[in-house]
């Protein structure tokens, strides 16, 4: 069943490959649930790190879940324009708890401008031994932060301009500010 969850305040749980719990946010604000993704908002949201310490997100974020890709995009909303935070990581699925995935270390930042930056390799090299990913899993992983950049460059899905901006302007027209 697709857009069950919208407009509906949902937890978001980001796991590692082991299965701990890596970071928890403790509500994010479902504008739409197709087949093949979740756009859900936070603001000023709770997040709360595996090792006890909480903070609050400084800037308001559309973030795009999808269902069967190995990433996800957090949309920045800053003053300079909006900047891209994705996360290499499992599709994500909804239990009936929370927005769920599984974060594996590669993240990309992409600016305003379309220029990015790769990082946290060497965590996802130290990780990949550790967890003992999968060859399999390996060359996904490193496949999809390919692909995240050709997306990026070419401006497509999330990093299609005014992509945010029209989720965020929704987001004001439902909750009424």
């Amino acid at each position: 069943m697709t857009n069950a969850l919208k407009y509906k305040d949902v937890l978001i749980h980001c796991y590692k490959h082991n299965g701990e719990i890596h970071r928890c946010w403790d509500k994010g604000f479902v504008l739409e649930e197709t087949a093949q993704h979740f756009i859900v908002v936070n603001n000023k949201t709770l997040v709360t790190e595996s090792d006890g310490r909480r903070w609050y997100t400084r800037e308001p974020a559309v973030c795009y879940f999808p269902k069967n890709a190995w990433f996800n995009v957090i949309c920045m909303i800053r003053k300079t324009g909006v900047h891209y935070y994705v996360n290499i990581a499992s599709p994500t699925l909804y239990d009936g708890e929370a927005i769920k995935y599984i974060d594996y270390d590669l993240d990309v930042k992409i600016f305003p401008d379309y220029q990015y930056k790769v990082l946290d390799e060497e965590e996802f090299i130290k990780h990949s031994q550790i967890m003992g990913y999968p060859k399999d899993l390996m060359a996904i992983l490193t496949q999809q932060l390919e692909e995240v950049i050709q997306m990026a460059n070419a401006k497509q899905g999330p990093f299609e301009e005014g992509f945010a901006e029209k989720w965020y302007q929704l987001y004001h027209n439902v909750i009424g500010h």
